[in-house]
């Protein structure tokens, strides 16, 4: 084999099926019994429960993930409808105001000059910022080059000395914050650049899956393995092997050996520090990866309603609460979904530290106890009592499920279940950079670990795992084969 990939999330697979189409010889490992990670719903009663694929952005003709997507070849096999058309695309809701969000970057300014006529000045420098992004996104240059282009010390700050530097008021910079949390970070915590990408995404244009993410998986993985791709899953990778200074194979739980001279993995750093011999790597360097903070886990509920009381939603609805200092201190995603003929589906997500679940940390999902299941019950009782407060009565609806950070650490294997993996903040900038380079030859990291968080940055990690693994002058033609393949002109955010 030319490359071992490690984790069969959308950042393998997507790495993989690059390397496929590029004729090199891969195999993606997988410890579950079914290919896709967080992509992969599950599910209850007959009902789809979605994980890791909520919404996403920039899926419109001409448009980046679209583009990274054709070149893969898996953008007709994906079912999506676009969300926004003739109304919001999020609905926020604060204590003593509502904001909604628009598709399109014009569309954004104004709703932000309507609302915020105090803050004209800095709205116009925000949204001159992320036209650079937009543009930036649109021409695929975070593809172009093997780092983040350097745009000025502004964008590499946190989220929250930025807009205070603007001078924002509270409101407006609450409103531009949520951005922040989709991704699992606070403003305190999240970079201006990571915030740009993730919004100007979303604002180009924003989309939800038509079917279930299993659906999603399937897509993926079928074109891997059309592309001759080898897909083993049921079997954990448990060792890298070493032999002298560089790569040799990945070892799996059943005894099987896979050689190789390239691991790529696409699950967690200290995942991969755990499966290496003692000493392979520097103690200074593996005492920095096991360092690394991963971001806050969540709490997620699925409550089935009746779609003639509680009809879907077009849109995604935020709750947000605001600390005394006029900060986010906490809030609420919600989706309702149509579920089935006569049903809808209400996903409730707010945070959950693991402290909050580490007595049962030594459990396996399945097998956690009365207690276990009593919090959670407890939790999303909670849950439904704010969210009575949005939607009326919720009397009649029927708990389906709801999973924990511990939940989501067992299935993907993430420590403490971070959903996001590490946590891409400010602070952390420099010490996830050393991950773009490997501890030694034949090792490197793909999707999210390599570029952001969320769907666009987890591919665009993978397109950045391929060149590391190829160079930069031998990817050069496959850059030069993207842009004429999906069209070197893509739809800027000045929409």
């Amino acid at each position: 084999m030319d490359a071992v990939i490690i984790g069969s999330g959308i950042g393998g697979l997507s790495t993989g099926i690059i390397l496929a189409r590029l004729n090199h010889r891969v195999v993606v490992i997988e410890k579950n019994l079914l290919p896709g990670g967080l992509m992969r719903s599950y599910r209850r009663e007959g009902i789809d429960c979605p994980v890791g694929v909520h919404y996403f952005g920039a899926f419109g003709q001409g448009q980046p993930l679209r583009r990274m997507f054709d070149f893969m070849g898996v953008t007709d096999a994906i079912a999506a409808e676009r969300m926004g058309r003739g109304g919001p695309i999020d609905r926020y809701i604060f204590d003593d105001f509502r904001f909604d969000l628009p598709e399109g970057m014009d569309a954004f300014a104004e709703a932000l000059e309507t609302a915020f006529p105090e803050d004209r000045k800095p709205i116009a420098a925000i949204i001159g910022n992320l036209r650079v992004v937009a543009d930036l996104q649109s021409s695929l240059s975070f593809l172009s080059s093997p780092a983040i282009p350097f745009l000025g010390m502004d964008f590499f700050s946190p989220l929250a000395v930025y807009l205070t530097k603007l001078n924002c008021s509270n409101r407006l910079r609450n409103v531009l914050s949520i951005a922040a949390r989709w991704m699992g970070l606070s403003e305190h915590d999240c970079p201006v650049i990571y915030h740009h990408l993730a919004l100007t995404s979303y604002l180009l244009s924003a989309w939800r899956l038509q079917g279930r993410g299993s659906d999603l998986a399937e897509v993926f993985s079928a074109r891997f393995t059309a592309l001759g791709g080898s897909l083993i899953c049921n079997d954990a990778a448990t060792e890298i092997l070493i032999e002298g200074q560089a790569v040799a194979g990945v070892r799996l739980a059943s005894g099987r050996v896979l050689r190789g001279p390239r691991v790529v993995a696409a699950v967690h750093p200290k995942v991969v520090l755990d499966m290496l011999p003692e000493g392979a790597v520097q103690p200074r360097k593996a005492r920095r990866i096991r360092s690394l903070a991963g971001t806050e886990g969540l709490f997620a509920a699925h409550v089935l309603l009746d779609a003639q009381t509680h009809p879907a939603l077009p849109y995604n609805i935020c709750r947000m609460h605001t600390d005394q200092e006029g900060w986010i201190s906490d809030g609420v995603f919600y989706q309702l979904r149509a579920a089935s003929e006569g049903k809808s589906l209400l996903m409730m997500i707010t945070r959950s530290p693991f402290a909050e679940w580490r007595r049962w940390q030594d459990t396996f999902t399945g097998r956690r106890g009365a207690e276990y299941n009593k919090e959670k019950m407890s939790r999303v009782d909670g849950l439904l009592g704010k969210a009575e407060e949005i939607f009326g009565s919720l009397a009649g609806g029927k708990i389906i499920d709801a999973y924990t950070p511990l939940t989501l650490r067992d299935w993907v294997n993430s420590p403490d279940g971070s959903p996001y993996g590490i946590m891409r903040s400010a602070s952390q900038l420099a010490a996830t950079s050393a991950l773009h380079r490997a501890p030694f030859n034949g090792i490197f990291f793909a999707g999210q670990n390599l570029l952001a968080p969320g769907i666009l940055g987890t591919v665009l990690g993978s397109f950045q795992a391929v060149r590391q693994i190829m160079g930069n002058d031998n990817f050069a033609p496959v850059f030069e084969a993207i842009l004429q393949e999906t069209g070197t002109r893509g739809r800027t955010g000045r929409t």
